[in-house]
């Protein structure tokens, strides 16, 4: 398997590729600044690229299995990830990778009422923008021409242990026995890149949480 990973110095991208490397898949980060990876691998390249670039997603992304995008556009900065989803889409087809697997957003997944999460009075004000980008983002995914995967995490994702242990679910929040949704940055990256080696969810969207 021979996947590169845009976004590759945001928290969630270096849990992808560590978790990757971890199962010995040839990885190339593909990043705006080199000197930003800090991870050392003999199964790791690091490229420099620019994903709102579509002619330098397709130069890099030439000769890989997959793409994976961890791409996060800076606050205020939100449409960006509009312009970055067009370019990785137009790059993937030139590219002749055969999938491209998203790390998406929560905001658009629905709640037990069905009542998107986004749209609930508990859903934070300064976050909606970016929640909305990626809203926006998915629909682009939806009628795109390439196979793709898009993967929203629970209500709450950070940092803490890879367990391994996690449920899966479609367009539904995934909630514990106390409602609460959330799921730790390591167990996501184990379940984006579980459904890189399964291929459950081609054209389609999931999410995991505990």
């Amino acid at each position: 398997m021979k996947v590169i990973i845009f976004g590759a110095t945001g928290t969630i991208g270096q849990a992808l590729v560590k978790e990757a490397i971890k199962r010995k898949y040839e990885v190339t980060a593909a990043v705006r600044d080199p000197q930003r990876v800090t991870e050392r691998s003999e199964y790791l390249t690091v490229v420099q690229a620019d994903i709102l670039n579509p002619n330098s997603v397709t130069e890099v992304a030439k000769g890989h299995d997959a793409i994976i995008s961890a791409y996060g556009p800076k606050f205020g900065e939100e449409e960006e990830l509009l312009e970055a989803t067009r370019s990785l889409l137009e790059g993937t087809r030139r590219s002749g990778a055969e999938r491209i697997l998203v790390v998406g957003g929560a905001g658009s997944l629905k709640t037990e009422n069905g009542e998107r999460l986004m749209d609930t009075a508990e859903f934070p004000e300064e976050v909606k923008p970016l929640a909305a980008a990626h809203a926006d983002a998915l629909e682009l995914y939806r009628a795109a021409d390439v196979d793709w995967t898009y993967c929203s995490p629970a209500g709450m994702i950070e940092s803490g242990k890879r367990t391994g242990q996690f449920r899966i679910g479609l367009d539904h929040l995934v909630v514990d026995e106390l409602g609460h949704s959330r799921i730790s940055v390591e167990d996501y990256a184990v379940a984006l890149i579980d459904e890189l080696v399964e291929g459950e969810f081609v054209n389609s969207r999931f999410t995991v949480g505990y």
